[in-house]
C-alpha cells in the first residue's frame, strides 16, 4: 500500500542540495518518488509501507550531509529547534569569520613585503576562518564528491582550499619557493575574504526562511491551547487535544474560539476577519455557526463542537498554506545551474594544465605545472560568481527598504515584473480596512443630539458604534444620563434620556416601532443602499431624527495606481469574501473590471491556481489572516504592513505603506534588479573564460607570457570588484 507523506530537511543550503536529497531518496528500496523543495525544506515521498523503511531514508539522507526528520509528534517543533540551532551556529561562526579575516586583509592589502612571522600569523587565522567558519562548505563538497555531483559549495572548497594550501605551502617551505625562483606572494586575504563573503549570504537566506517558516507557527498560534468545557454541570479547563465532537464549549468575552461549532446559547459579535477579511464583527445567536480562531468581542456564548483537529476551518487553512508553498517550484539560482557545469570543466581545465605543463614544459617542468595548475583554480575561484546575485539582492533589497519595499526572498524579487495578472484582495489593501461614516443627513443641526446619538453608541456593543462616536464632531458638552438601554440583537439599541425614548438601528428596526421616516431621508436611504453602504438611523419615538451611511472607504490614489498596472500590461482582478453589492461598488470606484465576491479563503486559492494553469504568472496582494493561504500559493505574494502578521509572514513582498503605488515601484526595482543579477553573472562568467585560458598558459608559446599566481588573486579581486559596482549602480534606480 503507497503512502504519501511530506518530511522537514534540514542542512539544504542550495538547489543542487535538493537535487542529491531528491536522488538519494529516489534510489531507495520501496520509494515510488520523492520530491524536494528547497525553498519550503520539505520533501513529498510516496513510498510503499511494506517494504521501504523510513529509518533507512533518514540514514541515506545522512550519508550525504542532510538531515530528515521523520518524527510524528510535533515535527514542527523539532525542525524549529534545530533551525534555530542552526541559526545560532552559522551566527556565531560568521562573526567569527568577520572579526578574524579583517587583520588578514589589512596586513594582506598594506603591509609590503610579509615577514616570515607575518605569514605564520595569517596562516593561523586563516585557518580558524576555513576549517571552522567554513567548514561547512568543505563538508558538503566533500559528500558531493563522494556522489559525482558539485555545487556552490564546491567552487567554494575548491577556490578557497587551493588558494589556503598553495599559500601555507609557501609558508612552511619558503625556501624551496625562493632557491627554484619562484613567487612566495600567498592568498590567505582570497580565501577568507570569499568564506565570509558567501557565509553572509547564507546567513541573510537562512535568516529570511526562518521568518517565511514563522507563518505557519502563528496560524497554529490562533487556536486556543486551553479551552473550558462544560461537563456535568461543571465547567472544566482541558487542553485543546482533550476536546471531543458534542463537548458544550464555554467562550469568554475575548477569547478565541477554539473550534468549530453551532451556538447553543447566548449572544455576542465574532470578528471572523481571518476567514472573510471583513472589519465588521458578525452578530451570533443560537443556530449560527462560528469557526475556530476567529475571536469573541463581549458577549458570552455556549458552542457545541463541531469540527475539531484537523477538520476545523483553521486547521483547512493551515494545510492550504502548506501545500501552496509545497508546490511551488524548487528555487534554481542561475548560479548553482553554472556551477554545475562550471566546475567540472574548472577541473579538466586543471588537470589538462598540470600535464601539458609537466611533460611538455620547460624545466623545472614540476614546478611550473603547479604554478599554472594554481593559477587556474585561483582565476576561477567563485568570488564574483557567488557574489553575483547576493550583492545585487543585497543593494536591490535595500533599495525596496529605502521606498518602503520590504523584500523578504529573492522569488518574489524575481519574478514581480514578470506577472501580469493580479489579485487584489478589497478590505485594507484597496479600501482602509476599517468603518467609518462617510455621509449624514441631519434633520436638524442639533449639537445636543448629535450628544444623546454618542452617548448612546458608547455603550452598545454593535460594530458600527465604535465608527460612529469616532465620526461625529459636537461641540456639546452636556453631561447625558441614560436610562433604560436596551439591545434589540442584530437590529439596534435604544434608550431614554430625560424622559424622551431614542432609537439608533438599522431601517427595519424603527419601521417595527412604527416610526414615520420623511420622504428626504427615504431617498437618501434608497441612493446610500444602492451604493452598498451599512445604514444607521437615529430617531426619536415619532421621527427620524439623522441617518448616517457608513462605508469602509477606498484608499486615497488607489484609481490611479489600478490605471498604470493596466498600462503596464497587468490585469488587477478584485477578490473578496464581501456581498456582491458591496464587491461591485468597490470595483467601480477603483476601476477594476473583473471582481469576484463571497469568496472563502479556498476559494481564493482555488481561484489563482485556476489562473496558473491558463499560464498566468500571478501576483497576489493582501492584508488579512484569510489571505496567507493566497498570498502563498500566488507566484508573488504581496501584504501590506498594515495587515496581519500571518499574511506578511506569507508574503514575499510588504509595503510598508498600504498604498498600491508602491506595489509598481516593486516591480519597477524586480526589473532592474534581476537585469542588474544577469548582467553579473555574465560578466562574471566572460572573466572566466578569458582568464583561465590566459591562467593556463596560453600566450607563453607565442609570447612568452605567464600568468603569476599573486596577478591571478589580483584579476580574480578586481572581477568582484566589478560585479560590486555593477550592483551598486541599482542605488540610483528610479522606482
Amino acid at each position: 500500500m503507497s503512502v504519501k507523506q511530506i518530511y522537514p530537511v534540514l542542512g539544504m543550503s542550495c538547489a543542487s542540495c535538493a537535487s542529491s536529497v531528491e536522488s538519494m531518496l529516489n534510489a531507495q528500496t520501496g520509494v515510488l518518488s520523492a520530491s524536494v523543495n528547497y525553498a519550503n525544506g520539505e520533501v513529498y515521498i510516496e513510498f510503499d509501507e511494506k517494504i521501504a523503511k523510513l529509518n533507512e531514508m533518514q540514514d541515506a539522507v545522512k550519508k550525504i550531509g542532510y538531515e530528515l526528520i521523520i518524527q510524528k509528534e510535533e515535527p514542527e517543533k523539532i525542525v524549529e529547534e534545530k533551525e534555530k540551532e542552526r541559526f545560532i551556529n552559522l551566527r556565531r561562526k560568521l562573526i567569527l569569520a568577520i572579526f578574524l579575516t579583517l587583520p588578514v586583509f589589512v596586513v594582506s592589502m598594506f603591509v609590503m613585503p610579509l615577514s616570515q612571522t607575518d605569514k605564520w600569523v595569517l596562516l593561523a587565522l586563516s585557518f580558524l576562518v576555513l576549517f571552522y567558519s567554513g567548514s561547512e562548505f568543505f563538508v558538503n563538497a566533500f559528500n558531493q564528491a563522494r556522489h559525482r555531483s558539485t555545487n556552490m559549495d564546491t567552487l567554494v572548497a575548491l577556490g578557497t582550499g587551493v588558494a589556503f594550501t598553495y599559500s601555507a605551502v609557501v609558508t612552511i617551505f619558503p625556501d624551496y619557493f625562493i632557491n627554484h625562483g619562484l613567487p612566495t606572494h600567498v592568498y590567505f586575504e582570497s580565501a577568507t575574504v570569499i568564506i565570509s563573503f558567501i557565509l553572509f549570504g547564507r546567513f541573510l537566506e537562512e535568516r529570511a526562511k526562518k521568518r517565511a517558516s514563522s507563518a505557519i507557527r502563528k496560524l497554529m498560534d490562533l487556536q486556543p491551547k486551553k479551552l473550558t468545557v462544560i461537563r456535568n454541570q461543571q465547567e472544566i479547563q482541558i487542553s485543546i487535544k482533550e476536546v471531543i465532537l458534542g463537548d458544550i464549549v464555554l467562550i469568554k468575552p475575548g477569547e478565541k474560539i477554539p473550534v468549530d461549532g453551532m451556538v447553543e446559547s447566548g449572544e455576542s459579535y465574532i470578528d471572523e476577519s481571518m476567514i472573510n477579511g471583513e472589519p465588521m464583527a458578525v452578530f451570533k445567536n443560537t443556530g449560527t455557526q462560528v469557526f475556530a480562531g476567529t475571536i469573541n468581542q463581549k458577549g458570552s456564548l455556549k458552542i457545541i463542537a463541531k469540527k475539531i483537529g484537523k477538520e476545523t476551518l483553521l486547521s483547512q487553512i493551515i494545510e492550504m498554506v502548506k501545500e501552496a508553498q509545497r508546490v511551488k517550484p524548487p528555487i534554481q539560482k542561475l548560479a548553482d545551474k553554472i556551477a554545475g557545469i562550471f566546475v567540472p570543466i574548472v577541473l579538466g581545465i586543471a588537470l589538462l594544465t598540470f600535464g601539458l605543463w609537466y611533460f611538455l614544459g620547460p624545466p623545472p617542468s614540476v614546478s611550473y605545472a603547479f604554478i599554472t595548475t594554481v593559477a587556474v583554480l585561483i582565476i576561477a575561484c567563485p568570488c564574483a560568481l557567488g557574489l553575483a546575485t547576493p550583492t545585487a539582492l543585497m543593494v536591490g533589497i535595500g533599495k525596496g527598504a529605502q521606498n518602503g519595499i520590504l523584500i523578504k526572498n529573492a522569488e518574489s524579487l524575481e519574478m514581480a515584473y514578470k506577472a501580469n495578472v493580479l489579485c487584489i484582495d478589497k478590505t485594507g489593501t484597496l479600501t482602509e480596512g476599517k468603518p467609518k461614516v462617510s455621509d449624514q443627513f441631519w434633520v436638524h443641526d442639533n449639537p445636543y443630539l448629535k450628544m444623546v446619538l454618542i452617548e448612546i453608541e458608547k455603550k452598545s456593543e454593535h460594530p458600527l458604534a465604535a465608527a460612529i462616536v469616532a465620526d461625529i464632531k459636537t461641540s456639546d458638552n452636556q453631561e447625558i444620563i441614560i436610562e433604560d438601554f436596551q439591545n434589540y440583537p442584530g437590529k439596534g439599541v435604544s434608550a431614554i434620556i430625560e424622559g424622551s425614548k431614542y432609537y439608533v438601528g438599522r431601517p427595519d428596526l424603527i419601521t417595527e416601532k412604527g416610526i414615520k421616516i420623511d420622504i428626504n431621508i427615504k431617498v437618501k436611504i434608497d441612493r446610500w443602499q444602492e451604493e452598498a453602504k451599512s445604514l444607521v438611523l437615529f430617531s426619536d419615538e415619532q421621527n427620524v431624527i439623522a441617518v448616517l451611511a457608513i462605508t469602509d472607504q477606498l484608499k486615497e490614489g488607489t484609481h490611479d495606481a489600478i490605471r498604470k498596472l493596466k498600462l503596464m500590461g497587468i490585469e488587477p482582478i478584485m477578490l473578496t469574501g464581501d456581498n456582491i453589492n458591496t464587491a461591485s461598488s468597490i470595483a467601480t470606484q477603483s476601476g477594476i473590471e473583473q471582481f469576484k465576491a463571497g469568496l472563502l479563503p479556498q476559494d481564493k486559492v482555488n481561484f489563482i491556481k485556476a489562473l496558473q494553469a491558463e499560464g498566468k504568472i500571478v501576483a497576489m496582494a493582501g492584508d488579512g489572516i484569510n489571505d496567507s493561504a493566497a498570498l502563498a500559493q500566488a507566484d508573488i505574494g504581496i501584504a501590506m504592513a498594515s495587515g496581519s502578521d500571518i499574511a506578511l509572514e506569507s508574503a514575499g513582498i510588504t509595503l510598508m505603506k498600504s498604498d498600491l503605488n508602491h506595489l509598481i515601484g516593486a516591480i519597477r526595482l524586480s526589473f532592474a534588479t534581476v537585469k542588474t543579477i544577469k548582467q553579473n553573472l555574465f560578466w562574471a562568467f566572460f572573466y572566466n573564460v578569458i582568464a583561465i585560458p590566459i591562467a593556463a598558459g596560453i600566450l607563453y608559446p607565442f609570447s612568452g607570457f605567464l600568468l603569476n599566481p599573486m596577478i591571478a588573486g589580483a584579476a580574480m579581486a578586481m572581477s568582484s570588484v566589478t560585479v560590486v559596482a555593477n550592483s551598486l549602480r541599482l542605488r540610483k534606480v528610479k522606482i
